[in-house]
């Protein structure tokens, strides 16, 4: 039987849903049976590969990379899963939507630090808003949560691996 292959991607978040997913404990043993982990934080993959069955994105679109790269995603991907509520609405990392970039920068890099600069080519340029990522591509699977219990998202992998769609969304809330 050949193995599903997953990838995860983390973009503008914490990382805290992919240690929700980490949290599973001795319930990966059986699903790593199952998957080929192809892209993730935890895999050395360097280029996002093709023909993925399973892609979760966890974290907000903030910056022109993160645009090419969910585009890319959902090019090479099955199935798409928007993972916790920054992927899902922009949650946290959308709360810098109200200060212009510049001012934004300004604030954190020079006015709030001891001898600070405002970093130029050697940081991804940030767009204006940092926003879903359904805003970007077509999302089959939004699971949110802040993050999602690791719980929700081994039950999502399993219904997926099993060939149904979850309906995550009908299970939690935000926050």
């Amino acid at each position: 039987m050949r193995k599903a292959k997953v990838a995860t991607t983390w973009l503008d978040g914490c990382s805290g849903c992919h240690m929700s997913l980490l949290d599973l404990d001795a319930a990966l043993i059986p699903v790593a049976r199952k998957i080929e982990m192809v892209y993730g934080p935890l895999v050395d993959a360097q280029e996002f590969p093709d023909d993925v069955d399973v892609a979760f994105i966890e974290g907000a679109v903030s910056t022109h990379e993160d645009v090419e790269m969910v585009n890319r995603i959902r090019q090479s991907s099955k199935v798409l899963v928007s993972l916790g509520d920054c992927a899902v609405t922009g949650n946290v990392a959308a709360m810098r939507n109200t200060v212009p970039v510049k001012k934004l920068l300004q604030t954190v890099y020079v006015d709030l630090a001891d001898r600070g600069c405002i970093p130029g080519a050697q940081l991804p340029q940030l767009s204006p808003l940092a926003r879903p990522v359904q805003d970007f591509v077509k999302v089959d699977i939004s699971v949110p949560g802040c993050p999602p219990p690791s719980k929700v998202i081994g039950e999502v992998l399993e219904k997926l691996l099993e060939g149904r769609k979850p309906e995550a969304a009908n299970k939690l809330k935000f926050g």
